[in-house]
């Protein structure tokens, strides 16, 4: 399905209405493949890994991601060089069918005929009925966290044109802070596994808020770099943390209609997060814009602190062996 959306992309139809609705497609593919890739990853791992390991193998999948996002628009820009901009959709197909060659020869794990059957029963909306408490306390820290993360994204850039800066200086800004992003996720993910989610989720979510309401008191380049590094450290050790405690709050059965509900929540997060940033720097500027933004991680690390669930109380998955996790 991402093989067709980036085909789409690439056909040129001329200019007109058409046009811009072919390339709509595109990405509309390209996105449904996406959301459905990273449950499906999201689901083998938490099957497969063994759960005194569940934190550190889900901060890799999202360490590789983040590996891959720093790297990608570097080897998008050398091919568009040589090719325009079409190469860049080029090189994306050639990564998208590597990938499908890669998942296509990972073994399917293995369940049972009753397994399947019980699996086959669950809705979406039994789902909700039965984990609406989950989703309505740990759930709402998740969704701030996520509100928090996807406006990191856009402040950086933001603030460096707030600045003067140049478009040259500002990508270096944002590649430093990708960068240290990229480097702290396995030791982020050792600390979960020996001391508990809320070792690291809770300092996430406040690193990112103290760097977000720093952020309007710097006045240049170099402070504006210590600072979004500093946003880059608080997300980088967050790495996998949504999906880690959107495994270890899931049923054995039903596991992937869980964890659609749970991605759902992190997206609907990661769509306000912006908008009141928006909203914010319209009404009173983007420097209280960004303060307000910071205000949301503080909101975050309060709500994962109080719900992140406590040792006694995190259920271990069927078949799996060994101590559960610390809070």
């Amino acid at each position: 399905m991402s093989a067709a959306g980036l085909v789409l992309c690439l056909t040129d139809i001329g200019p007109g209405p058409g046009a811009l609705a072919l390339y709509g497609a595109g990405v509309l593919l390209i996105g449904a493949a996406g959301a459905v890739y990273g449950l499906a990853r999201q689901s083998y791992l938490t099957e497969s890994v063994p759960l005194p390991m569940r934190a550190r193998a889900l901060s890799t999948l999202g360490g590789t991601m983040r590996i891959g996002l720093f790297a990608g628009p570097f080897a998008g820009a050398g091919v568009m060089q040589w090719w325009g901009q079409a190469g860049a959709y080029y090189l994306s197909l050639v990564a998208v069918l590597a990938a499908g060659v890669v998942v296509y020869r990972v073994p399917d794990l293995e369940t049972t005929a009753e397994h399947r059957a019980a699996a086959a029963g669950i809705t979406t909306w039994g789902m909700l009925k039965r984990k609406w408490r989950v989703y309505a306390t740990l759930g709402a820290g998740i969704l701030l966290l996520s509100g928090i993360r996807q406006t990191r994204q856009t402040v950086v850039p933001l603030w460096a044109a707030h600045l003067g800066l140049s478009p040259t200086a500002g990508s270096l800004v944002y590649g430093f802070a990708g960068a240290v992003d990229a480097l702290v996720f396995y030791p982020a993910g050792r600390v979960m596994d020996r001391h508990g989610r809320r070792w690291v989720a809770v300092p996430s979510a406040l690193v990112l808020g103290a760097s977000f309401v720093l952020m309007p008191l710097t006045h240049g380049a170099v402070l504006l770099a210590v600072v979004a590094m500093v946003m880059g450290f608080g997300n980088g050790i967050g790495s996998g943390i949504v999906m880690t405690l959107g495994a270890d709050v899931s049923p054995s059965v039903g596991r992937p209609t869980h964890l659609g509900v749970w991605n759902e929540l992190a997206d609907i997060g990661s769509g306000l997060g912006p908008l009141l940033l928006a909203g914010v720097t319209a009404l009173a500027g983007l420097g209280l814009g960004i303060v307000v933004s910071g205000l949301v991680g503080f909101a975050a690390a309060g709500a994962l602190w109080t719900w992140i669930p406590r040792p006694a109380h995190r259920s271990r998955p069927a078949g799996v062996r060994g101590p559960p996790p610390g809070g």
